[in-house]
């Protein structure tokens, strides 16, 4: 290899090879290719406060787009093999909690600034403090809160699981049981996702994606079902594979505008959700792969920490600015890292392969909900796992985390977990004593998530209309 890229990368320093970083790139892309799919669907699939809904085709081009160019800055400016694209979790935040409240340029407006904030807190050396501040139980619950309120969403996307007006709230398939070609595809992809999770096979969810959809189309061209049966979109062969990317939602985001439509509180509050989703992803994502990788110093701290946190709020913002959702680092990096994968050279050929996706966004108009949904119940399952590291023997973090992890998929609210876990945490704490053990940015918080919860008799008491 050119000595000049060994330097720069320290590929032999690291023990690593060029051969090893280009399959640890690729591993990395296909085990994280699934998000080209998963986010046009999760974002297309909502309505913002006008109804309206942004296009299938344009979302494809600014996911693939934002994901190659900040996945390269973090190769290039960290030289680590950790790969950034739009955030589970944090786009179903965005589709369900912000775009119902407001206009989608106000919502992405609102990722744009806790992206800025997130580059403010890593330049300032801020961002440690406040995660030290979050208990880790607290931390953990949040993650699986998110994961059941995916898989929820998932159930829900597929027609699996169909809301009620009456009681009860909630039924299998609308009347109790499952009909239609459209609910086996589901099935079947679930099964296939999460075995395929088991036998711990690289790629298992993209691999599961692509399969159903296949079995989809083919279902679809033999018997005869109803496009609206299907949902959003029907299983159909479009008639060209390529396309020209479509950067019509790039900039299309107001940065104050949500002050307008709901008000400074719950703005700072909803500001505030995103900012604690994205701030604890990344930091986790990045001391495991790094850990993985070998790369951890005798302290156990990440290399070039400043940069990896300042590129991933960057990428926040930016995902933001595109209309893409935030973008944060990527736990299914680790699959690069398996490969062999120990340095930013990596992230070139991720981000590489990112840029040529953005020339097939058709593809994706393919993928039926029936057939991407499964990926969000196994993404559930996969963020579950972390409820084991929670002490449930003890009440003070047990039942603050309970309560997080209820509340999300009952409220249909990322927001309300995280709020209703905060205020149980410190109001526990009070009651055993453990007062002075809480740090006060989470009396802060939680203050707020007061406010948040009274916002009506709180506007009633200020005259607001």
């Amino acid at each position: 290899m050119p000595p000049w890229l060994d330097s720069f990368f320290q590929i032999s320093q690291r023990g690593s090879t060029l051969a090893r970083e280009a399959r640890g790139g690729l591993a990395t892309f296909f085990t994280m290719a699934y998000i080209l799919v998963l986010n046009p669907i999760i974002l297309g699939g909502a309505k913002d406060i006008n109804g309206d809904q942004l296009s299938l085709p344009q979302l494809v081009t600014v996911t693939a787009l934002v994901a190659a160019v900040m996945t390269v800055l973090m190769g290039i400016t960290a030289n680590l093999p950790l790969a950034l694209a739009a955030g589970l979790g944090i786009n179903a935040l965005v589709a369900f909690q912000l775009a119902p409240r407001m206009s989608w340029e106000d919502a992405m407006g609102l990722v744009v600034i806790e992206g800025l904030i997130l580059c403010a807190l890593s330049a300032t050396g801020l961002r440690e403090a406040v995660m030290n501040a979050i208990p880790m139980p607290l931390k953990m619950a949040i993650s699986v809160g998110i994961g059941l309120f995916i898989a929820l969403i998932g159930f829900v996307d597929a027609g699996f699981t169909v809301g009620l007006a009456g009681s009860p709230p909630l039924s299998l398939g609308g009347t109790g049981e499952l009909t239609g070609w459209p609910a086996l595809v589901f099935c079947l992809g679930v099964l296939l996702t999460l075995a395929l999770l088991a036998r711990r096979v690289k790629g298992a969810i993209l691999i599961s994606i692509v399969s159903t959809t296949v079995l989809a189309i083919i279902i679809n061209a033999v018997a005869d079902i109803a496009d609206e049966d299907w949902g959003l979109t029907a299983p159909r062969m479009p008639d060209d594979v390529v396309a020209t990317p479509d950067f019509g939602l790039l900039g299309n985001f107001s940065l104050f505008g949500a002050f307008g439509e709901v008000g400074a509180v719950t703005v700072v509050l909803l500001v505030f959700t995103l900012f604690l989703t994205d701030f604890f992803d990344t930091m986790g994502t990045a001391v495991g792969v790094t850990n993985e990788a070998g790369l951890l110093d005798e302290r156990g701290r990440v290399p070039r920490l400043g940069r990896l946190l300042f590129t991933d709020g960057l990428a926040a913002a930016a995902g933001g600015a595109a209309s893409a959702s935030s973008n944060t680092s990527y736990i299914e990096s680790a699959a690069g890292v398996g490969e062999g994968a120990r340095t930013g050279f990596a992230n070139l050929v991720t981000g590489g392969l990112f840029a040529v996706s953005l020339f097939l966004a058709p593809l994706a108009a393919v993928v039926p909900s029936q057939a991407a949904a499964p990926a969000l119940v196994a993404v559930g399952f996969l963020m579950m796992t972390q409820v084991g590291r929670i002490d449930w023997a003890d009440s003070a973090v047990a039942i603050p985390a309970f309560v997080t992890i209820v509340v999300m998929p009952f409220t249909y609210s990322i927001t309300n977990g995280i709020g209703a876990g905060f205020i149980a945490y410190v109001v526990l704490a009070a009651v055993l004593g453990r007062a002075r053990s809480v740090s006060w940015l989470l009396w802060v918080a939680s203050a707020l998530f007061v406010v948040y919860f009274a916002i009506d008799p709180v506007e009633q008491l200020f005259g607001v209309d």
